[in-house]
């Protein structure tokens, strides 16, 4: 029997683990400036350092990296960094292409990237950093059970000028009582 390597759910959309064919992909998304900024990092990575960097982390238990895949489509990179064993805590980020923004498809990816955090790694807090202009993606955290820890005043230096984050958080338990009503 063949071992299914796939998170999937509902609008075919699936998270598959990141593999070397898809560095591609993920150099044309760190080459967004635009999108980069969401990510508060610095865009324009050569290839050739992505690689090195595929290589380096491959092994490495602290971080989790999926392709958000709708049928057989790379439309956008799902994370879970800074994993941390001791205390069950793991930083969540997601990014989805510009074209496919506004489907549902980020919902949809971060609720699978919650249920393998909490279901298969047994996280105990999930946590992310947004951006408190970023009203589309707090809506979607909120939405799916995350709420506001705390606000980071002037954090990342965009477009100029330095921006405030929110730092939100979602706990297993919140998230095994959301599932409950949800299956109700």
């Amino acid at each position: 029997m063949k071992k299914n390597n796939q998170i999937s759910a509902d609008h075919h959309i699936k998270l598959r683990p990141l593999e070397r064919e898809d560095l591609h992909f993920i150099h044309q998304l760190n080459n967004n400036e635009i999108m980069m900024r969401y990510w508060f990092e610095e865009p324009y990575e050569a290839y050739m350092e992505l690689k090195d960097l595929y290589k380096k982390n491959i092994h490495n238990i602290s971080e989790r990296r999926f392709i958000v895949d709708k049928q057989g489509i790379s439309i956008g990179l799902v994370e879970l960094v800074d994993i941390d064993y001791i205390h069950r805590r793991s930083e969540f980020s997601i990014l989805i292409v510009p074209e496919h923004q506004g489907k549902g498809y980020a919902s949809i990816a971060t609720h699978l990237a919650i249920n393998f955090g909490f279901m298969v790694l047994n996280l105990h807090k999930l946590y992310l950093i947004v951006d408190e202009n970023n009203t589309k993606a707090i809506h979607i955290y909120t939405k799916l059970g995350f709420k506001q820890e705390g606000i980071l005043l002037k954090e990342f230096f965009i477009n100029g000028q330095y921006h405030n984050t929110l730092r939100m958080c979602l706990f297993q338990h919140e998230y095994q009582d959301y599932r409950v009503k949800v299956l109700e």
